[in-house]
């Protein structure tokens, strides 16, 4: 379902249509925003580089001392390190990630890849100048992992709300995303990210690094999910019901909450329906049942899981 469907839950069943979204992090034109101003292109670098540095942090501090396999192109680095000893990990990263920027520029467009690249830049030379600067202690394995994960998640979730990548699997996973809209980043990285891990187990045949890193990255994409789409999950329900008009007043009136009429048609019985969408928050799906309940025994409901909703009553367009 995309996200104006989403949005449009929101509105009242007067609304003459749906509300166009905004420019999506990380497209060319929500960047074009913010380079053409000056005061949240600065917002945007200090996030960009206190990003850059948590993600190196974390990478030096709980991946690399601990030995714990790491995805995308930064694991794939590791690997060819380890291997030969050089380059650094850093100049790899640069180096595997340039094909990559090369054929993204033409599909996202190059001011989003500008940021990207400034954000690559600047967090595969802070991997090696902390490296060179600290020599990190290793730790347990499981914490390592845990708090590796959300290290990178929040690092991550920072860099992808606002318009940049740090390249390898965050780009590919932007490519994948433009046909996969319904998976969230976080799941599109993990399943990157795995294939990588199972082949540095392959490499090293060390089956407990790539256990520990499977854990950190799962944490770290439930962690960047959160970042980018919120902790307050919503819901949304399809209703079809004889008596839409009075349920449509009802939630409404009782619940707060706008709903949408979409008309539909049975394919069994070929009658015309009133379909309401509404979108809701997770603690009034009790209430919700009840009040269809007591209106339309006989109502068929389908709820569905909503990530992100946009719109009044719900999240702004302004925290973007």
């Amino acid at each position: 379902m995309s996200p104006a469907v989403l949005c449009a839950a929101g509105i009242d069943d007067g609304s003459p249509g749906f509300p166009e979204r905004p420019a999506e992090e990380g497209t060319e034109g929500y960047v074009m925003k913010r380079l053409n101003n000056p005061r949240k292109l600065a917002v945007t670098a200090v996030w960009l580089i206190a990003a850059s540095a948590l993600y190196a942090v974390a990478f030096d501090w709980f991946f690399v001392p601990n030995g714990i396999a790491y995805g995308g192109v930064t694991g794939i680095s590791m690997i060819v390190n380890a291997l030969l000893g050089v380059p650094p990990v850093g100049v790899l990263i640069i180096i595997l990630n340039i094909p990559l920027f090369i054929v993204s520029w033409r599909i996202i467009g190059g001011r989003f890849l500008i940021s990207s690249l400034f954000t690559m830049a600047l967090s595969s030379v802070l991997i090696d100048l902390i490296a060179s600067a600290y020599t990190f202690q290793p730790m347990e394995p499981l914490l390592a992992s845990i708090y590796g994960g959300v290290f990178l998640g929040l690092s991550l979730g920072v860099i992808f709300a606002n318009g940049a990548t740090t390249g390898g699997s965050d780009i590919v996973a932007r490519l994948l995303r433009l046909k996969f809209a319904y998976l969230p980043m976080g799941r599109l990285m993990l399943i990157l990210d795995i294939v990588v891990i199972t082949a540095a187990a392959l490499v090293f045949q060390k089956v407990n690094s790539a256990l520990y890193g499977i854990i950190a990255l799962y944490i770290s994409s439930m962690v960047l999910d959160t970042v980018l789409y919120g902790m307050d999950y919503a819901k949304v329900a399809y209703i079809i019901s004889d008596k839409s008009e009075a349920l449509s007043a009802a939630i409404r009136d009782d619940l707060d909450r706008g709903a949408t009429i979409l008309y539909g048609k049975g394919t069994y019985t070929g009658a015309s329906k009133n379909v309401i969408l509404c979108a809701f928050k997770r603690r009034q799906i009790v209430d919700l049942k009840n009040l269809i309940k007591s209106i339309d025994p006989d109502a068929f409901m389908i709820v569905c899981e909503a990530h992100e909703v946009l719109g009044s009553g719900f999240g702004s367009y302004d925290k973007m």
